[in-house]
């Protein structure tokens, strides 16, 4: 039987592991406290560990490795999929730090750590175990489960660290995604593992939390963030310490918030291109350009307009569900999403492009295009055409002004009809829409349309 171990073994007992409010906390009181928790954990094969606090769910991961449990990790956290997971995973347990409703599924609240004398020994974890099971996002259908083996998300620690050169020179991590999701697991956790670098225990949200999660640790800094957290960051105009580092990921970054980041941080921004299915798989320096290039060992395959990724820490091979254009010296092109193509009337676009032109037009904060289901077009009574609608928050536009200066942009049939104004759009944790979220603000604003 194959073993990694937990940590990296060149780690020393002394190592900071994380930083918490009230100090920095080593990789030995870390060992001890997992083995401490792990004693406690009910019996079960499953466990579902919602802690929001980075140092906390580490814990709870190692103790349930530790108790040969799987960490179940999904995207939300609706009635419906508490309901599957209880259906799917029986006897599974609930690990929470906060007030977060589980339903009927056990609860364990994550307990007061005592004092405990440092461990030294770093456990070994057998390499084809099913440590953990993702699920996917939901943004264009249900939550699916991805299983990920120990051995594979070891592999994903050090070609992260590697291409962002965190492998010879570890940096202080602050994140801004849940550590539940793929890339904030793979971009946080894992290199805290297998990457030599700390983690701030917290996840900020709102500018002036990453400003103080960042100033709380010494340089150099990493920030784990998305487009929508960054855009945020910027806008705020607030002082911020320096950052060494910054990393996007889940969904495209634009050229040109790259490029105000990189001034305004005096840092350099990095994105990471991959999927809950796949894991992280290519990375591009945005301002250079629209090029993505492949993380060690992964390789790219095409067949009948589909890509697949396999190799390196990728399970199985994997269909992505990217439009891909791979360039001869082995990189490749991002042309938008199979599920985003859409056709009217003979002319082609994608909703990735639409969602470009809305959100480039002055006084739009945020903006999404969304093609209803079948059957719920409003304005489209014999359903033969697809109508586009637009959620669109722009305080200061009025929706004529908007459809002319979308006019300039986008060709008239894809115009959105309806364009719906509101207060703010439905993204998860991560900046995403899921589908189910966006198909719910459209049937609501369409009944209270017809009221």
């Amino acid at each position: 039987m194959s073993q990694q171990p937990l940590l990296d073994r060149s780690r020393s007992a002394s190592d900071i592991f994380a930083w918490c409010p009230t100090g920095p906390v080593t990789v030995g009181e870390f060992l001890a406290a997992a083995h401490w928790l792990a004693e406690r954990l009910p019996a079960g094969d499953w466990l579902l560990n919602l802690c929001e606090d980075r140092y906390r769910f580490a814990v709870g991961f190692a103790a349930g490795l530790l108790a040969g449990k799987t960490s179940l990790q999904p995207s939300s956290l609706t009635r419906e999929t508490l309901h599957q997971l209880a259906a799917d995973y029986p006897g599974v347990a609930c690990l929470c730090d906060g007030d977060i409703d589980t339903g009927a599924l056990p609860r364990i609240p994550f307990p007061h750590l005592p004092t405990l004398a440092p461990c030294t020994e770093i456990p070994g974890i057998d390499t084809a175990r099913v440590v953990a099971i993702l699920f996917t996002s939901g943004s264009t259908g249900l939550p699916q489960p991805q299983r990920k083996t120990w051995g594979k998300l070891i592999r994903n620690a050090h070609a992260g660290a590697s291409v962002l050169g965190l492998d010879t020179h570890p940096h202080n991590i602050v994140g801004t995604v849940p550590i539940q999701h793929s890339y904030g697991f793979e971009s946080t956790f894992l290199l805290a593992l297998h990457g030599g670098c700390p983690i701030w225990s917290g996840k900020p949200f709102f500018p002036q939390d990453i400003a103080a999660a960042l100033a709380a640790l010494p340089a150099p800094r990493l920030l784990v963030t998305t487009p929508f957290h960054l855009s945020a960051l910027l806008a705020a105009d607030i002082q911020l310490p320096p950052i060494d580092l910054l990393l996007s990921a889940t969904a495209p970054l634009s050229a040109d918030l790259a490029a105000r980041a990189e001034q305004r941080c005096a840092t350099r921004v990095q994105e990471i291109y991959g999927s809950t299915e796949s894991g992280q798989l290519a990375s591009r320096h945005t301002v250079d350009g629209p090029t993505w290039k492949l993380l060690p060992d992964i390789t790219l395959t095409q067949k009948d307009g589909q890509t697949f990724a396999c190799g390196g820490h990728v399970e199985d091979e994997v269909a992505l569900g990217d439009l891909i254009e791979r360039l001869p010296d082995g990189s490749f092109l991002l042309q938008g999403r199979h599920a985003d193509l859409i056709n009217i009337a003979g002319k082609r676009t994608s909703l990735a492009y639409l969602n470009h032109q809305i959100n480039a037009v002055p006084g739009v904060v945020d903006a999404a295009f969304f093609l209803p289901d079948d059957g719920d077009g409003a304005g489209n009574e014999d359903n033969t055409i697809p109508r586009l609608t637009a959620f669109v928050v722009a305080p200061t536009l009025a929706p004529p002004q908007l459809l002319a200066a979308l006019r300039q942009r986008i060709d008239p049939i894809f115009l959105p009809r309806p364009l719906l104004l509101v207060d703010a759009l439905p993204r998860n944790s991560t900046g995403k829409l899921p589908r189910a979220a966006l198909q719910a603000l459209y049937a609501a604003r369409v009944r209270h349309a017809h009221d």
